[in-house]
């Protein structure tokens, strides 16, 4: 007969956070693909039918039988394109602050990234990055913008076929410093902190780092292209820990739609400089499909993007899949 084993509290604890991360990303990816959808009927609904033959026999007959019905309904044309060109406008300047990240507009991103293909056994790395920002006008010349990013990890044993931490990683405080009037050239500066509130070591570097962070981007229509760039030093920690010295950019580039409709790609190259040689670079390259659009009256920016990395270290991931929902607040910004 066999023994039945009960699981310890250590295992249990691993059980119920891998259920967790599965609860949450089931979650998030049901809420974007419900969102998705909804954009689209309601997109499909608001666009009118084309008029049939007989229809457009029948108003030419009506409109010569009654020269002041023309006049009027050219009037009540020209009153309902003025309503549709002030949407069209809005969805326009909303587009622009929601590509520009040192605009003054308050949001909340939550970006899911899942890395797959870590390690001999294809394990998948989930990390929900939860970053709002928040403007504030410091005079009539200068504009600070905080963005506080949380990450939320779910990080695999990658030397076995199950198991895996699941927690919050480093805390990334941003604070850009950035001209109210920029002119065609538009860009922030400012400092960067990480700050080691990793539930689990595996999970953070365990060190609290700073270094300086710079965006620069241009919007000619139907363009959003520019840079975000930071490097970051360890300054204090656990001293059992390998000292930091990390590079991010993310270069972006949004070709721009009607309807809010965009293709987008801004992928996060990273370079490790204390890595040995062949470790230091992460090089994706792809892009994807984004809208801004309004779930009932709440703004929002839905996009996809699929990255394979052209250059990785050897064990970690080849390519990834990044989904993001953000809720936007025009009004509260002003």
């Amino acid at each position: 007969m066999k023994t039945i084993t009960m699981p310890g509290p250590a295992k249990s604890k691993e059980i119920l956070g891998l259920l967790a991360c599965a609860f949450l990303m089931k979650f998030i990816t049901r809420y974007l693909v419900l969102a998705v959808l909804v954009v689209s009927i309601s997109s499909v609904a608001q666009d009118k039918p084309p008029a049939t033959a007989d229809q457009g026999a029948s108003q030419t007959a009506d409109l010569r039988e009654n020269p002041s019905a023309a006049a009027s309904e050219n009037t009540g044309k020209a009153a309902e394109a003025k309503p549709a060109q002030a949407s069209a406008e809005s969805t326009e300047e909303l587009t622009k602050a929601a590509q520009n990240p040192v605009a003054s507009l308050i949001s909340v991103p939550f970006q899911n990234n899942n890395n797959f293909g870590i390690g001999p056994y294809d394990r998948t790395q989930d990390v929900l990055y939860i970053q709002p920002v928040i403007p504030m006008v410091l005079n009539k010349n200068w504009n600070l913008i905080t963005r506080i990013i949380q990450p939320v990890v779910y990080q695999p044993y990658p030397n076995a076929t199950t198991g895996g931490e699941y927690g919050f990683g480093d805390m990334v405080p941003q604070f850009y410093f950035s001209p109210r009037n920029s002119g065609k050239v538009i860009w922030g500066a400012g400092p960067q902190l990480v700050i080691p509130t990793a539930t689990n070591d595996i999970l953070g570097a365990g060190k609290l780092s700073l270094g300086p962070a710079l965006v620069v981007l241009t919007q000619p229509k139907p363009w959003s292209i520019g840079v975000i760039v930071n490097n970051v030093w360890s300054v204090a920690g656990s001293g059992s820990r390998p000292p930091v010295n990390q590079m991010l950019m993310q270069p972006f580039i949004n070709y721009n739609m009607q309807k809010g409709w965009y293709l987008t790609t801004s992928p996060y190259i990273t370079a490790n400089w204390r890595a040995s040689s062949g470790n230091t670079w992460v090089v994706p390259v792809g892009g994807g499909l984004g809208r801004i659009t309004k779930l009932g009256s709440q703004p929002v920016n839905i996009s996809a993007q699929f990255f394979g990395n052209a250059a990785h270290p050897p064990g970690t991931s080849s390519w990834s899949m990044r989904l993001q929902f953000v809720l936007l607040y025009p009004k509260a910004a002003k």
